[in-house]
């Protein structure tokens, strides 16, 4: 849960580390690419920088793990790698972890061989106790970017109050 020393990171907090300009650019292509409206478009954006943001600053926690996040958000992540000057200025001056967060994609047949259950309910117990004491508890807006936290409230039916009190799992 959010720290109550200080506000959460707000949409346009991110928002600013980015940029107005490459904003724009990414929430159009992000509206464009995909057919949606603009709103829901700038939430993807959002969701995007949340996850840069959490693999910046909890990096010994959060590297190399499975993206948690829906194609979509992947894709405005891709997008925003090919504006090399602005993407390595955020990473390395913005983000607060001042280090460029490469991507790296897995072969089809990798994926298809990990990660096994308990991998996924673990790393999805690093990911949503880090994503709520930054940015708050996931809303509703956020369960179409996070397809984790969308299994467990739809299809498991924990509610997003009791998503947001999980506890990080010990790491060995």
């Amino acid at each position: 849960m959010t720290s109550p020393h200080r506000a959460p990171v707000s949409p346009a907090d991110l928002k600013e580390l980015l940029g107005e300009p490459l904003h724009t650019e990414a929430v159009t292509h992000a509206a464009d690419r995909a057919g949606v409206p603009t709103e829901y478009a700038e939430r993807q954006v959002t969701e995007c920088l949340r996850y840069l943001y959490l693999v910046s600053k909890h990096r010994d926690r959060l590297s190399g793990l499975f993206l948690p996040v829906e194609q979509d958000i992947d894709e405005i992540w891709h997008y925003l790698i090919l504006q090399t000057r602005e993407y390595r200025a955020l990473c390395e001056e913005r983000l607060p972890g001042r280090f460029f967060i490469e991507h790296r994609s897995i072969g089809y047949e990798d994926y298809q061989r990990e990660p096994g259950r308990e991998q996924v309910l673990e790393e999805a117990l690093r990911w949503i106790p880090l994503y709520c004491a930054e940015f708050g508890p996931f809303d509703e807006g956020a369960l179409p970017h996070w397809t984790i936290v969308r299994f467990l409230h739809e299809h498991m039916g924990i509610s997003l109050t009791d998503i947001a009190a999980l506890e990080p799992m010990a790491t060995a």
